[in-house]
């Protein structure tokens, strides 16, 4: 596979974040990577409180998290529906695990993905042995907080599961294939009923497929906006799959709280 993702979608004034925090994306060990994105590890000093703006991607997110002199505690997220926005101040460390959408239950099979979205709930509420957060943040060495995350997840894995391979390998061509734009066309692509395909994305990625092609779709005239001073609102809503402009710009200020004209790059 790839290495880490290189790209900023999702993340609004991806700039202004890289300015303000020491933001990276780490590889995890081979045999987790079916299941991951990457690892994020953040750390922070600020002289004034910021904060940080994020259209979620369809994953849900394992985080470790120190705040100050507050006392280290990691969180489950689930796939965040809203725009998500997380204020720092201070000095702060996170270490973050974005899964693959559809790949997160292997790690915690007893319950389906949808019961996390939408949700942030303390680690031990969803793992029978979660790690210690002090385990994974107290390394100085960036090296070393990775190799804590590699020990723990490769102890948790349950082993291979062929729906979760189906389900990311389903959302993959969502994320890469614009000619995606419905749920029905995704189903008969797979030879399975819409049915089906909502009962497979409930119980593996978390939300929908309805909700994830048009989570895509939203990423992607993000980063136009925040990239392009000449968008092409008309044009680029037709290649996105939208009957007009209308439809994307509701769409898009609904998501991002503000529409896409309201950005200009840097």
């Amino acid at each position: 596979m790839a290495g880490p993702r290189r790209d900023t979608r999702g993340i609004v004034d991806a700039p202004e974040l890289f300015a303000q925090v020491r933001f990276r994306r780490r590889e995890p060990a081979a045999g987790l990577r079916p299941y991951l994105e990457h690892y994020w590890l953040i750390d922070w000093d600020l002289p004034q409180p910021y904060a940080s703006h994020l259209v979620p991607h369809p994953s849900v997110n394992l985080v470790f998290q120190r705040y100050g002199d507050e006392a280290d505690f990691a969180e489950v997220s689930g796939i965040g529906l809203d725009l998500f926005t997380q204020k720092l101040a201070g000095r702060g460390r996170v270490c973050g695990v974005q899964f693959r959408p559809g790949g997160f239950r292997p790690f915690a099979p007893d319950r389906p993905v949808s019961q996390w979205t939408g949700r942030r709930l303390p680690a031990d509420d969803v793992f029978a042995s979660p790690a210690p957060p002090s385990d994974v943040l107290g390394p100085a060495d960036e090296d070393a907080r990775v190799a804590a995350l590699d020990a723990y997840l490769l102890a948790l894995a349950s082993g291979p599961d062929p729906q979760a391979e189906r389900a990311m390998a389903l959302v993959d061509l969502v994320r890469t294939d614009r000619t995606v734009r419905r749920v029905g066309e995704l189903a008969r692509m797979e030879g399975v009923s819409s049915r089906s395909l909502q009962r497979l994305f409930a119980t593996y990625v978390g939300v929908g497929p309805k909700w994830v092609i048009l989570r895509y779709r939203i990423h992607e005239a993000l980063e136009r906006a925040e990239s392009d001073r000449q968008v092409d609102w008309a044009a680029l809503a037709a290649e996105l799959g939208y009957s007009d402009q209308a439809h994307l710009t509701r769409d898009f200020t609904a998501t991002v709280g503000v529409p896409p004209t309201a950005f200009a790059p840097r």
